[in-house]
């Protein structure tokens, strides 16, 4: 039986004494870390997840076994394989019900919204949200290194962004789209956020991949070279 304390049935004692419970609410607290890592660092092997969480590879595995069971996870190919001997990693990636348990700026109020424009409004409605997005992140233009301000300040809205060398130039991915239900129907607003990106870092970029469209993170290609604006020229040769 639970504690009784001034007269009244102690729950908080119970659920403590109580082991099959307290596993149950472990097991749940586990799983909500390996979906925010999923949404923060993208596809990932068991093994790199298990060593963010401090968890053996089967430990992890087995809530991932789960998550996929629920359908907030899936199983995917690496999309390039090395050649190494035995069996190829298995990447897991948020399904797009995992991605709707992130945080969202729409909802389908939104979506049966923008249905009802027509082709001109939609365009307008797209580009004033790209010029909101520039009034947004341009006060962190003003840094030397940009494309890592605007990750960052991307991440503090709960796009978990980050940036990395790739080639010939620099990848921006977006580990989470606030809006890809809506862009999924109206790719005009991925179009938009692509040109506010370029025109916030005065350079032309390219988008290669979009949650919207079924890919696991949206990314942007930046060109290596990215021009110094004036105020930064004195603080960049120093």
């Amino acid at each position: 039986m639970g504690e009784i304390t001034g007269g009244r049935f102690d729950v908080g004692a119970e659920l403590r004494h109580n082991g099959v419970v307290k596993s149950a609410l472990e097991q749940a607290g586990t799983r909500e870390r390996v979906l925010s890592l999923l949404l923060e660092l993208g596809p990932s092997t068991a093994a790199s997840l298990g060593q963010r969480l401090g968890l053996t590879v089967a430990g992890v595995r087995r809530h991932l076994d789960a998550l996929v069971a629920d359908g907030s996870v899936t199983t995917r190919e690496p999309r390039r394989r090395a050649v190494t001997r035995g069996r190829p990693a298995r990447f897991y990636a948020l399904t797009e019900a995992g991605h709707a348990a992130g945080p969202s700026g729409y909802d389908e109020l939104a979506l049966s919204a923008l249905r009802f424009m027509s082709p001109g409004q939609l365009e307008e409605f797209a580009q004033a949200k790209g010029e909101e997005l520039i009034q947004r992140y341009a006060h962190v233009m003003t840094a030397t290194d940009r494309p890592a301000a605007l990750a960052a300040a991307m991440s503090e809205d709960g796009y978990a962004a980050s940036v990395s060398e790739q080639g010939v130039g620099l990848q921006l991915c977006q580990q989470h789209c606030p809006v890809q239900h809506v862009a999924a129907e109206f790719p005009q607003l991925c179009d938009a956020e692509t040109a506010a990106i370029g025109r916030l870092l005065d350079v032309h970029v390219q988008r290669l991949a979009t949650i919207a469209h079924g890919d696991g993170v949206c990314t942007t290609h930046i060109p290596a070279h990215i021009p110094v604006r004036p105020e930064n020229r004195k603080k960049a040769s120093a």
